[in-house]
């Protein structure tokens, strides 16, 4: 059993009320279970519960365990039971419950866990069954515990859904854009020993303002413009710091104003139209090692790489072995949350976030200069208005209230983010939200005005030049030779070559020519067996292109050391 530490307490103690069959329990003023035959009505339940694979049954406040036997024997292999305690008197009862002993003993489908902490339910589940185990979850209330804690245990669970949302949508992004994350990994290979190290870069104590490119961002620009005048478009003359996102990018050129950052991270080739107009600003780019290979030539200043590891490769681990894995940051999946940690990673100052909405009008996805404000612009005719109801009125997006209580739009994706963002910075008190037109972020929000204030207490400063990058050209050409002589080896064992007495490591090993298909990011990496057919002349397909692209990056490596 888990035992998690609970800040909640009652000092009134749980009494036992004998019944017909079993015990209810009288707390708080209210008894738990039936006081006539508690045991039939659960076991009743738990006949009655549609039985599902790949779930996860959530059973709060479960006191005797009654009814769980029944259901847990019902369960099929790929689904599992957790039973959650918030309240300590209640715990005891479970912990000495013998049907629960019975039920958690030796038995890989069922856990009780004793916690009100979201992220140590998280974690348990984590630890306990793995991610992507579970496709959804499954709230069955057998007592009426639940009641005495119902705001808790919704947020518990809440959490949790997210969570697994979350996985599985990691797991169709992997499906869909795995192969090209790769591609780009190995094709900036070359930018380790030309770029610069991230923990070379610091903001010291300064105030940052992080930009999304969010409708909001456009009275937020405004505002400062008003306020600070030509020092806000002087990088070294504005008394604070601005790590923005790249597709924010052509509304600051509208405004002559120059970021000290820009984070890129997309992959494909659509990241290109958000640098219209910066080429040669020397402006410093923190890109990640999956990012879109041309990204980094365009700004024309230093490059700060950094990798998120998208899903658990041996490539990755064999990088940082070589010592040419650059600084990680977590997989976030959004540019914008991106850009947040980095600029809390740089500066022990206050930060402050503007435009990351996650949130749309009518009118409205991007802020103003940006590449899809610009194009419904371009083709705005007599008949054809500005409006985008497509993604308006799209399935799953809904109107929902904001910071400043207007009304925006969002989807189950940018809804997402929004949950995402929450559970990784709100505990960050020096963060904040400037307040406007986007979701609120569970963030200490300020006025425009408070928020401008604050930038302005700061003190113009002069980033010291990145020095050269610690990676070196020989490590990294060894490196390529080893991977590249891995792959011959992998294709010669599945062209009967030579034998195939290693190959349940070699392709292990190799794991990166099939993470991203579907039945292995299902499974976080867990692949078929070496025996089976098909899968092995898919991974045999998958060598040749990569191949090539070490052989490129191996001849680019060369030519830069020289």
């Amino acid at each position: 059993m888990d035992n998690q530490h609970n800040p909640s307490f009652s000092s009134q103690c749980p009494i036992l009320v004998q019944c017909r069959r079993g015990f209810s329990v009288s707390y708080r003023s209210k008894h738990l279970l039936s006081t006539v035959d508690p045991i039939s009505a659960a076991e009743r339940l738990a006949v009655s519960v549609q039985i599902q694979d790949k779930t996860l049954y959530l059973c709060p406040s479960p006191l005797f365990g009654y009814g769980l036997e029944t259901l847990c024997s019902r369960l099929p292999d790929s689904s599992a039971l957790l039973c959650v305690e918030i309240d300590e008197a209640l715990y005891r009862l479970s912990f000495e419950s013998e049907i629960i002993h019975g039920i958690v003993k030796n038995n890989d489908k069922a856990c009780i866990i004793y916690t009100a902490d979201p992220l140590a339910l998280c974690n348990a589940v984590h630890q306990r069954w793995g991610s992507r185990r579970f496709r959804r979850i499954v709230v069955i209330r057998f007592s009426a515990g639940y009641s005495l804690y119902a705001e808790e245990y919704e947020e518990l669970f809440e959490s949790l859904r997210r969570k697994i949302t979350l996985e599985w949508g990691n797991a169709m992004t992997l499906v869909k854009l795995g192969r090209r994350y790769m591609y780009n990994a190995l094709s900036n290979l070359p930018l380790l020993c030309a770029a610069s190290q991230l923990s070379s870069l610091s903001f010291a104590a300064n105030p940052v303002l992080v930009l999304g490119a969010g409708p909001s961002l456009d009275a937020v620009l405004d505002s400062a413009r008003l306020f600070f005048g030509e020092r806000l478009c002087n990088p070294h003359e504005r008394p604070f710091c601005i790590v923005a996102v790249d597709t924010c990018l052509p509304a600051l050129h509208d405004r002559n104003i120059r970021p000290d950052l820009v984070v890129a991270l997309e992959s494909q080739h659509w990241n290109l139209r958000d640098f219209v107009g910066a080429l040669g600003w020397q402006t410093p780019l923190a890109m990640d090692l999956s990012a879109l290979p041309a990204t980094a030539r365009i700004l024309g200043g230093p490059v700060f790489l950094f990798a998120t590891v998208w899903t658990q490769l041996r490539f990755f681990d064999r990088l940082h072995a070589a010592h040419l894995l650059p600084e990680t940051l977590a997989p976030l999946g959004s540019v914008g949350l991106s850009a947040t940690a980095l600029a809390l990673k740089l500066s022990r100052g206050p930060v402050i976030c503007a435009g990351l909405d996650f949130s749309f009008t009518l009118d409205a996805y991007h802020a103003r200069s940006t590449p899809s404000h610009r194009e419904k612009l371009a083709v705005q005719t007599r008949l054809k208005t500005i409006l985008n109801a497509q993604p308006a009125f799209r399935s799953g997006a809904r109107a929902t209230l904001s910071k400043d209580g207007s009304f925006v739009r969002t989807d189950p994706v940018l809804k997402g983010y929004r949950d995402l963002f929450e559970q990784e910075f709100s505990h960050y008190l020096r963060l904040f939200d400037i307040t406007g037109c986007g979701l609120p972020l569970g963030l200490r929000t300020l006025s425009c005005t408070d928020a401008l204030t604050l930038l302005a207490s700061g003190s113009p400063s002069l980033n010291a030049p990145a020095p050269e990058s610690a990676f070196q050209a020989g490590a990294l050409d060894h490196f390529v030779k080893s991977e590249m002589e891995r792959l011959v080896l992998l294709r010669d064992m599945l062209g009967g070559g030579v034998p195939p007495d290693n190959l349940e490591r070699v392709l292990d090993e190799c794991d990166y020519l099939f993470a991203h298909f579907p039945e292995c990011a299902a499974t976080e990496g867990c692949r078929p067996p070496s025996t089976d057919k098909s899968f092995l002349k898919r991974v045999r397909a998958e060598i040749e292109g990569f191949l090539a692209l070490l052989k490129k990056v191996g001849a680019e490596n060369t030519e830069h050391s020289d």
